[in-house]
């Protein structure tokens, strides 16, 4: 019997993909917005493709703001761009 595959919804592009292929944004208990790209951090997670373009999508349609149900600072924001765009050039 096959195993099923765990399929994330992309909050940029809104297209169904395998969890492994998306990058977690997790809210921890704390409050904090950060990157997951293990999976395993506690607390609120949303999921986002390993494009920078997706991620601005999610940012205008403040996707994560209301999956997060908080207000996300724009340093928040340049901080999660600048961390994918360092992953897409290292071929994660």
């Amino acid at each position: 019997m096959q195993k099923k595959i765990p399929m994330r919804q992309c909050l940029g592009c809104r297209e169904m993909k395998p969890k492994k292929e998306l990058v977690r944004i997790v809210k921890s208990p704390e409050g904090i917005i950060s990157l997951d790209f293990r999976g395993k951090a506690p607390g609120r997670g949303a999921y986002v493709c390993q494009s920078a373009e997706c991620l601005k999508k999610a940012m205008k349609s403040k996707a994560l703001e209301r999956g997060f149900e908080t207000q996300i600072p724009q340093a928040v924001y340049d901080g999660l761009l600048a961390t994918i765009e360092e992953g897409a050039e290292d071929g994660k």
